[in-house]
């Protein structure tokens, strides 16, 4: 069941100077605690935040133009003079219009980190030389202003785009530029840093473009990104779409490959103790991969190891061809620095090869990864379609914080993590295994200093009165999006429609003004329904001298768009599914000067929680939109007042600005040992060799499932390998070792798999049944004990069962087991915390029994009887035993790991013998006068030879001293220890 804590009450995010100040708290307390924070923050991003042009010869344009693809896009607004440009006699760089609320957002960051800003080129624009304009390159689709359409009558009719100039710039893509142009951009990119920042903060902001090779780029954005995520992500699942996909899809390989690009190229800027964000759906892969670039390996039933960074890991790890967008990997490694390379000496990380990567100051650094996703996240049952559903959580995993722009969409998160791939939650995250990543929210918001000072300008007062005398007496209904169905345009021209229908006396008396642009994945047939739709309502309520409906397909001049907003009498978002809009909040921010008008918004926003005083709506329901609209335009004058100052409270307090300071704190807050459980140090193996080869005996204690072989769905599925087998059966046949395999599964599963060996122990049931090796029969540890509340407790499984679809019922001779492995994540863990209540409630108190949760089960099972007991049995039979290695990987071993902690304590006397009384194990099947002949025995082994270990990842919160990964690695470091050499010397 989902445990993330629930969402607190909406309120005001604190002041920017405050969030700071957490921040600077937050680094000064990693510093002082060691964490080593170099104070640059690396923003991964799909499209850096500027247009390039390069200019090149007139008579050479024809060869440059070889590698044309499209037309440029249409941005949201009209190019206009940036406010910084860099020029060259080969180069043109601005700043691009798009996303300003995320570039805003980072920029702020710069007062208090240096920047690094490394995302692909976007598409690079060629230029004649005699052509060239300083300006952005003329765009397709763009139509004469408003205000010059002023004097002409509207036609409220959507045109198709006119063909682009036969002078327009040609446009290419950065991959085809050889080492020369990359060094030179990378130069000019500098310089328009500079120029940006000062150059005395030089430093403050850089740029580090990502090349991608045409096809690549094509494949990830148009591909992969437009045609299959952004559908998924907004619940329309590639409906209109017919065409077969193909296998491998081509534009998974290329997506793979581009955000390995990015990985590559974060690697090479990397410094020990850089904080790395990445942001959206574009990069969904990048935090697990970056983690790998720099050294990281990442197992599928564990997590990630600590990786030691340095200058010169990526020669020292992974080689990128840049030409060749190839990776060559290191060379095959033997199998003994194979093994070392997950089991090396105390400190070393998990999964790291050995001599792949530098120490930095001799100390493991933490990776420090955030991800920001600024599109909606869908529920589970539509994220689930997806195909590359689980390489998708997976990368995401590899963050310490994936945070979302509502409550709603981590909580979507969260869910999506438990039903598709099966781990856990967390109150603060997902547990991936043992990787813990914390999941977050925080809204967006927009760079107010910007909005009003576009607002304010001169330039929009006379479009303002323009438009006023352009619709005098009539109402004005705004709204601007791009042409994509998930921005619901056509629903809210349905809407209007019926709006229309229902509310007669508002005909003649209301326009709509429709702003649009095209968006990358144009649809024809969206196209010409919103433009049949248009013409159909501007004939059933139209007349010669008004036009209810207008319908712009163009980019418009910021002061048109600002004097537009300003004058709006409502502003209409009836967005299908969205994440951010800035629309909503520069309405707002307009009407802060004019009359206060409200905001009817789609509540499938990502806005909408913010703006609980905006008039939400269901753009499905028309008639619900309907009502509103006449709603907004029938309020009065104090409502709307008193609802415009919600709305803005809403919008000054939700800023770019606070929201970069907000995502930045949030992942200091999730990084650092105080973050992270006690990171328990891989198997010495050196050590437990040394140990092995002085040990004149041996006890070898092994769980089964999860220790010997992996966990399966099927508990029947779960047998030993040959490999296992053999391992275990050489290192019973040798006489100085005492071999016991100590398992939750009944004495029949362990003869059946296990029986052959004959000296080789077993104990049943968690420790219920003991044989002896050399001995034919168990020996029941629960004889004596009543049994009698097994019946019961079976009758409670089996209410649960029948409530319950795929759980089962385990009944063994001296334990019952209820399994829910197969049900639904969430309900199955829902009902195992009814019946765990009912257990412990009712029956526990009356009973002797004990009810242990393990994984995906809830076991009943004699309170007397358990593998701890087993083991002090165990040793107190074996006194002489100078070694002992215990493995296990769930609850059950961890009364193992405690019994050993409890007779060999931490910080003890390394030096001191132990005396051992009899333990219950023993005493409990003898009768009272043979207990009193039972001697106190004086232990051989001491505390250093103790090897506890165990399987899981370092994080794993155990009692252990020692642990490995997985059970494969429990197998390879028996066979490591029984090499020829090992094998030699315990012959002696």
């Amino acid at each position: 069941m989902d445990s993330m804590h629930p969402d607190p009450t909406p309120g005001i995010p604190p002041s920017l100077p405050d969030l700071k100040a957490q921040v600077a708290r937050l680094e000064a307390s990693h510093k002082e605690k060691g964490l080593p924070l170099s104070g640059r923050i690396i923003h991964v991003m799909h499209h850096l935040p500027v247009e390039i042009v390069r200019v090149v010869p007139a008579d050479a344009l024809e060869a440059a133009g070889s590698g044309v693809l499209s037309p440029p896009m249409t941005p949201e607004f009209k190019p206009e003079d940036a406010e910084t440009t860099v020029e060259s006699a080969k180069w043109r760089i601005h700043a691009r219009t798009a996303h300003p609320a995320l570039v805003s957002g980072i920029k702020s960051l710069s007062d208090t980190h240096d920047q690094v800003l490394v995302a692909w080129t976007g598409e690079v624009l060629i230029q004649p030389d005699s052509t060239a304009s300083s300006q952005a390159p003329s765009n397709k689709g763009t139509f004469p202003s408003i205000a010059s359409s002023l004097a002409a009558p509207f036609s409220g009719a959507t045109e198709a785009p006119p063909p682009p100039p036969q002078d327009a710039p040609l446009m290419v893509f950065g991959g085809e530029f050889n080492d020369t142009d990359r060094k030179e951009l990378k130069s000019e990119l500098d310089r328009f840093s500079q120029a940006e920042s000062g150059k005395d903060k030089s430093e403050k902001l850089q740029y580090i473009p990502v090349f991608l090779p045409p096809d690549v780029s094509k494949g990830h954005y148009e591909g992969f990104c437009k045609k299959t995520l952004w559908p998924l992500f907004h619940y329309l699942l590639w409906l209109d779409s017919t065409a077969t996909v193909p296998s491998p899809d081509p534009s998974w390989l290329a997506y793979e490959k581009t955000n390995q690009t990015f990985a590559h190229a974060v690697a090479e800027v990397y410094r020990p103790g850089d904080l790395i964000i990445c942001h959206d759906y574009h990069l969904l892969l990048a935090p697990k991969m970056i983690r790998e670039a720099l050294g990281q390996v990442f197992h599928p039933n564990v997590g990630w190891g600590t990786a030691h960074p340095s200058p010169s890991h990526l020669q020292a790890n992974k080689k990128f061809d840049w030409d060749k967008n190839e990776e060559t990997p290191l060379a095959d490694k033997s199998k003994s620095e194979k093994l070392g390379g997950f089991l090396n000496n105390v400190g070393t990380a998990l999964g790291q090869h050995l001599g792949a990567l530098e120490h930095f100051h001799g100390q493991p650094t933490e990776i420090m990864i955030g991800m920001f996703m600024h599109t909606p996240w869908p529920s589970s049952e539509i994220f689930r379609c997806l195909p590359k559903r689980k390489e998708i959580l997976d990368g995401m995993l590899g963050a310490n914080l994936v945070s979302f722009q509502t409550y709603s969409y981590s909580r979507h998160f969260v869910s999506t993590c438990i039903r598709v791939c099966g781990y856990e939650s967390t109150p603060g995250g997902v547990d991936a295994n043992g990787q813990v990543t914390a999941v977050g929210y925080c809204p967006i918001g927009i760079d107010i200093k910007r909005v009003i000072h576009d607002r304010d300008q001169a330039g929009v007062i006379p479009k303002m009165q323009a438009l006023r005398a352009l619709y005098k007496d009539k109402k004005i209904i705004v709204g601007r999006e791009k042409l994509d169905v998930a921005k619901g345009v056509y629903n809210k021209l349905q809407a209007f429609e019926k709006f229309l229908q229902v509310y007669p006396e508002w005909r003649n008396k209301v326009v709509l003004i429709q702003v649009t642009t095209p968006a990358l994945s144009e649809s024809p047939k969206l196209e010409r329904m919103t433009a049949e739709l248009v013409s159909q309502i501007n004939g059933t309520y139209g007349s010669l001298d008004f036009t209810p409906v207008h319908h712009y397909h163009q980019a418009l001049e910021k002061d048109e768009y600002f004097g537009l907003l300003s004058v709006a009498d409502l502003a209409l978002i009836t967005s299908l599914r969205d994440g951010m809009n800035t629309t909503s909040m520069e309405f707002i921010l307009c009407q802060d000067k004019t009359a206060k008008s409200p905001l009817v918004l789609s509540e499938f926003m990502g806005t909408a929680p913010s703006f609980a005083s905006a008039l939400q709506i269901n753009p499905h329901d028309l008639l619900g939109v309907a009502h509103a609209i006449n709603k907004g335009l029938s309020m009065g004058e104090q409502e709307k007042v008193e609802r415009h100052a919600n709305l803005l409270e809403g919008v000054l307090g939700h800023t770019s600005h606070t929201w970069a300071a907000t995502i930045l704190k949030q992942l200091l807050e999730n990084v650092g040992g105080e973050h992270t459980a006690h990171q328990t140090p891989a198997l010495d193996l050196s050590k437990f060799v040394d140990g092995y080869k002085k040990a004149k005996k041996r006890l070898l204690l092994f769980d089964y499932d999860g220790t010997l072989t992996p966990i399966v769905k099927v508990p029947a599925h779960a047998v030993p390998t040959e490999q296992t087998r053999d391992a275990i059966a050489t290192l019973a046949e040798d006489p100085k070792n005492v071999v016991y395999l100590i398992s939750g599964r009944d004495g029949d599963f362990l003869e059946e798999h296990w029986g052959h060996l004959k000296r080789l122990g077993m104990s049943a049931e968690h420790g219920s049944f003991v044989k002896r090796p050399g001995e034919d029969e168990f020996i029941n540890m629960t004889e004596s004990l009543d049994m009698s509340w097994m019946s019961e407790v079976e009758e409670i499984f089996k209410y649960y069962t029948e409530r319950t679809t795929g759980s089962t019922i385990e009944v063994k001779k001296a334990s019952i087991t209820w399994h829910y492995r197969n049900s639904d994540p969430d309900f199955g863990d829902f009902q195992c915390k009814q019946c765990l209540d009912l257990l412990e409630s009712s029956l526990a108190p009356r009973r002797p029994i004990e009810v242990l949760v393990g994984k995906k089960n809830l076991e009943v099972r004699p309170l007397a009887v358990n593998k701890g007991e087993i083991v002090r049995r165990l040793m107190y039979e074996n006194p002489d035993a100078d070694l002992i290695f215990c493995a296990g990987d769930d609850k059950t071993d961890e009364d193992m790991f405690r019994a050993l902690r409890t007779i060999f304590p931490p910080g003890g006397i390394v030096d001191n013998k132990v005396v051992m009384k009899p333990p219950v194990a023993v005493t409990s099947t003898l009768e009272p006068e043979d207990v009193a002949e039972l001697p106190d025995v004086e232990l051989s082994i001491r505390p250093n030879d103790v090897f506890a270990t165990a399987v899981g990842p370092p994080a794993k919160k155990t009692l252990a001293n020692w642990h490995v990964t997985c059970p494969e690695e429990v197998v390879e470091a028996l066979e490591t220890i029984l090499d020829e050499n090992v094998i030699g010397i315990s012959s002696v």
